[in-house]
């Protein structure tokens, strides 16, 4: 990998069944979402319906670990909900998911099939490593409120991914701040898959491989990488 990712040992305590799926992507082409994207979520979101099989998704036993993850650092499950939850609840709602960009529909489409947290970061706007910390309370996280950027502060002991410049992302997968999202002018990124005990690491691997097989298949000439997966207990 040519740039670090670290979990911190507070992180680690906190949570021990962590694990990770990183995947590097260089030559990526992205662009406004497509019919073809919008199949893939179509899909997912049919994938998701057969899964819960008439369940909420707070009721899947990896959401349920994430939502007393969310409790054991301060936040409300209920109203600040993990990335996979909340994607989830919008795939089986009238509206569907949404249509953000090619690259984040894929993404987007495996979190919801696998009911797995998935963030991607345009790699060319990160600066320095990755680190997911526990936060001190006065890290800046740049995000846009009213149409205006703003600056807002993670509370004390909150989990969340930062770069050298700042947080990257709140209350662990939460809410991903503009500056390294990915966006249409995006061409490298790394995509993060992140699971907790119960969800076995051979499912993690496996949406990894769906992830990376659907960047290759969008984006043909893409160097493509799959690292393997990172655990709190090793």
């Amino acid at each position: 990998m040519t740039f670090t990712l670290t979990v911190s040992d507070e992180v680690r305590a906190l949570a021990p069944g962590f694990t990770h799926v990183a995947i590097e992507a260089h030559g990526l082409v992205n662009g406004p979402s497509t019919e073809e994207s919008a199949a893939v979520l179509d899909t997912a979101a049919r994938r998701l319906a057969a899964r819960l099989d008439g369940r909420a998704p707070h009721e899947d036993p990896h959401i349920a670990a994430w939502r007393e993850t969310y409790t054991a650092f301060g936040s409300k499950p209920s109203r600040t909900r993990n990335s996979a939850e909340a994607l989830a609840r919008r795939a089986l709602s009238d509206a569907g998911l949404p249509r953000i960009n090619l690259l984040v529909d894929l993404y987007n489409a495996v979190s919801v099939a696998h009911l797995i947290p998935v963030g991607g970061e345009d790699l060319d706007r990160v600066r320095g490593g990755m680190r997911l910390v526990r936060a001190r309370g006065d890290e800046a996280f740049v995000t846009v409120a009213g149409g205006e950027e703003t600056v807002e502060h993670p509370d004390a002991g909150e989990v969340v991914w930062c770069d050298d410049a700042g947080v990257t992302c709140r209350r662990w997968n939460w809410r991903q701040g503009p500056r390294t999202r990915l966006t249409e002018e995006t061409t490298s990124g790394i995509f993060l898959l992140e699971t907790l005990a119960p969800l076995p690491v051979a499912e993690a691997v496996a949406a990894g491989a769906e992830l990376a097989g659907l960047l290759q298949k969008f984006s043909p000439g893409a160097r493509v990488q799959v690292h393997d997966p990172v655990s709190s207990a090793a």
